[in-house]
């Protein structure tokens, strides 16, 4: 015999069972709701192929978290793009290693992932050479072009399909412009960026 009290436990039990589960469930579907949108490029950039994830709130990157904490975002101009991630692997640029123009921007520098990395963006919104903030991401300078990257819309270069995947995704985001572009960006003036010690910390959590 079951008496009240022990009944309300065992009820209890399988509720709280239940919810467990639900919970689970919700959290796996939510890691794992990955969606490939492909773009298609025509111009001498690179072809980009968007690589999208469901994005999770409140997830942010400990190394660019610190990175913004270095910059005065008031004092710059801002715009609200939507911002994807690319590689210059085949799954983007359609570009192989060994192919001529694998991983070489529509600037003819090759993509880099670094302090300040190479994005690409529409050269009439953001001309070539535009430095950005982008929260989450870090510096980028625009460097290369895309068919399908037009009006606020930005692709931002990871190394790894895996990276885009963990780090990024698809986010609507406010990017900050540091210093507007001429239409112009040579090696040297990207690899002077990228030596400034003000934000030497990036290298470093890298590697962590």
């Amino acid at each position: 015999m079951i008496y009240p009290n022990s009944a309300f436990k065992w009820v209890f039990r399988v509720v709280m069972g239940a919810l467990f589960i639900a919970a689970l469930l919700t959290t796996i579907h939510v890691f794992t709701n990955l969606t490939f949108s492909h773009f298609k490029s025509t111009d001498s950039g690179l072809k980009h192929t968007a690589i999208q994830k469901k994005i999770i709130p409140g997830i942010t990157i400990a190394t660019h978290t610190l990175m913004a904490e270095k910059l005065d975002t008031s004092q710059f101009e801002s715009k609200t793009v939507v911002a994807t991630g690319y590689t210059a692997g085949i799954e983007s640029t359609g570009k192989v290693p060994g192919d001529p123009a694998y991983g070489i921007t529509f600037s003819g520098l090759p993509v880099q992932r670094d302090a300040y990395s190479t994005v690409a963006a529409d050269p009439s919104v953001f001309p070539i050479g535009t430095v950005l903030f982008v929260p989450g991401y870090g510096y980028g300078v625009v460097a290369d072009t895309g068919s399908a990257i037009k009006g606020n819309r930005i692709d931002l270069y990871y190394e790894t399909v895996e990276a885009v995947y963990d780090e990024w995704g698809k986010q609507e985001v406010d990017v900050y412009i540091i210093k507007e572009g001429d239409g112009t960006l040579t090696q040297e003036q990207f690899n002077d960026l990228n030596k400034q010690n003000s934000i030497h910390g990036f290298r470093e959590n890298r590697q962590t």
